[in-house]
């Protein structure tokens, strides 16, 4: 919604159609949709045509699709950790290196990776969450290295706590909302807007000498 708002062609990815048409709906022409699981790395190649068709090959790719399967350390499955690297570290990977080519033959592209706090906190419940987010750092580092000389910049946004699908579980219990919000710098949990800037800076020229860096949006919540 950002990147419409600041006059960007946006197509947008996720398994569930209703969603995508609300995000149409609401953005207008300049918005259009696939709808794919970006973790089947076997339909990657159909993802690429697919995402390119209604505007062209993509200068912008961000990445926020992720999963959190909250199980313990004793309790995790090799089923659930391998989805969770799949989508949340494998899947940013292999569609950016799918999309590159272009941005490298335009001399222009930007990469948002979405880092967490626990790309560096240990939370309960999220060892194989937290090793796939401390992996998109190191991703982030990574890309940057190999494709900035080709004037594409690599970037992580690292939130706090937003209220989120993701996230539910956390909000719906107003005490414990409270207490990460009382250990920000500012007091408050996060705004899913207080996204906006961030991301608008990160995909523009503002940020062109900018690469390979973890910008954390949580509030102070890792000053302190």
């Amino acid at each position: 919604m950002a990147l419409a708002a600041a006059g960007a062609q946006v197509v947008g990815v996720a398994r569930r159609r209703e969603a995508l048409d609300s995000m149409c709906e609401e953005v207008g022409t300049a918005a259009a949709a696939v709808v794919a699981d970006v973790a089947q790395r076997d339909l990657l190649a159909q993802l690429v045509v697919d995402v390119s068709a209604p505007f062209g090959a993509p200068d912008i790719l961000v990445h926020a699709a992720g999963i959190n399967t909250r199980e313990a350390a004793d309790d995790v499955t090799p089923e659930g950790w391998d989805h969770t690297i799949a989508l949340n570290l494998s899947a940013p990977f292999f569609l950016s290196q799918a999309f590159v080519p272009a941005m490298r033959e335009k001399g222009w592209g930007r990469i948002v990776n979405f880092a967490s706090l626990q790309s560096t906190r240990a939370f309960p419940g999220g060892i194989a969450y937290g090793a796939s987010k401390a992996g998109i750092t190191q991703l982030t580092r990574a890309m940057a290295q190999a494709w900035s000389p080709h004037g594409i910049t690599a970037n992580a946004i690292g939130p706090g706590f937003f209220p989120t699908e993701l996230t539910s579980s956390v909000f719906d219990d107003e005490a414990r909302a409270a207490r990460n919000a009382e250990q920000t710098c500012v007091g408050r949990n996060g705004k899913l807007e207080d996204i906006d800037g961030p991301i608008q800076f990160l995909c523009s020229d503002a940020s062109a000498f900018v690469t390979g860096q973890v910008l954390m949006v949580d509030g102070g919540f890792t000053a302190k």
